[in-house]
């Protein structure tokens, strides 16, 4: 069967050029032209990649992407016409694989897909499923962490924030990502409460938890992993 891509982009100019690249090269299209069309069509067609413009109709590219994150890792390509670091960095915090600035070469754009696609193929169920750092390490599969060989008795919370910020290590994440990432719409929206919850993390995953080394907060911003 061939690869699906689905589009989300309110642009039909740029959809029909993307979709009719994408489908000479063997790929199957399917798009949407707004945030709210575009995740229903995710959700119940589960693509294997999907280019996302951000300033859609209805709900931009960063709801969608955080809404998509929490059942999804479908690979994900940001269209932005913003060229701010800021936006590109808060694109891939929430989960966007690449991004692509407007004005773009379609050419270029089917390049990346096919690069993401080759990444995403590259990674062995075994590779992704395990995650290591040192003495640490998340077997996704089995939902489990160690610490030496060791099992941590980890909350849900606590194993899902862990495994975000290992996701990611180096990469600062604030604690609204954290929030919307790991709680969802349906928590407290108190931002103290990734606060609580890291400094738990830290009685477990530290040798000092008052000098960790592993999470390590960024002042004013939040939160990174520290391989």
């Amino acid at each position: 069967m061939p690869e699906q891509v689905l589009i989300v982009e309110d642009e039909r100019p740029i959809v029909d050029a993307v979709s009719y690249s994408l489908e000479r090269d063997g790929f199957e299209v399917v798009s949407a032209f707004d945030g709210v069309q575009g995740l229903a069509l995710a959700r119940r067609e589960r693509p294997d990649l999907i280019i996302l413009d951000i300033m859609l109709p209805g709900m931009n590219g960063f709801e969608f992407c955080r809404a998509l994150r929490r059942t999804s890792d479908v690979p994900i390509i940001i269209l932005t016409a913003r060229v701010e670091e800021v936006d590109r960095i808060v694109g891939l915090e929430m989960g966007a694989d690449d991004y692509v600035t407007k004005p773009f070469s379609v050419r270029e754009l089917v390049a990346r897909v096919k690069a993401v696609l080759r990444r995403t193929h590259a990674e062995s169920p075994v590779e992704t499923s395990i995650m290591r750092s040192g003495d640490l390490e998340i077997d996704q599969g089995r939902h489990t962490v160690t610490r030496g060989g060791q099992p941590l008795e980890l909350t849900l919370k606590e194993y899902d924030t862990l495994r975000r910020l290992m996701s990611q290590p180096g990469i600062v994440l604030s604690r609204e990502v954290l929030l919307d990432t790991v709680w969802g719409d349906d928590e407290c929206r108190d931002t103290r409460t990734v606060d609580v919850h890291i400094r738990w993390l830290r009685e477990k995953i530290e040798e000092n938890p008052s000098q960790p080394r592993r999470i390590v907060t960024v002042r004013g911003v939040g939160y990174k992993f520290v391989e």
